[in-house]
């Protein structure tokens, strides 16, 4: 349980890290990577799973 609590919290620091980066992004870097600006969430968690 314990170890599963600090898994969770270590991927939502990833995350966040992934999140606030690829939010710092302008639109013409996000289209050069591929990626539009409402789909930073979903690229920042899947990021943050493979961590």
């Amino acid at each position: 349980m314990f170890a599963a609590l600090v898994r969770f919290i270590q991927e939502w620091k990833r995350y966040n890290r992934s999140l606030n980066e690829l939010s710092r992004l302008g639109d013409r870097e996000l289209a050069d990577i591929g990626i539009s600006r409402s789909d930073i969430p979903r690229v920042a968690w899947n990021a943050s799973q493979r961590g």
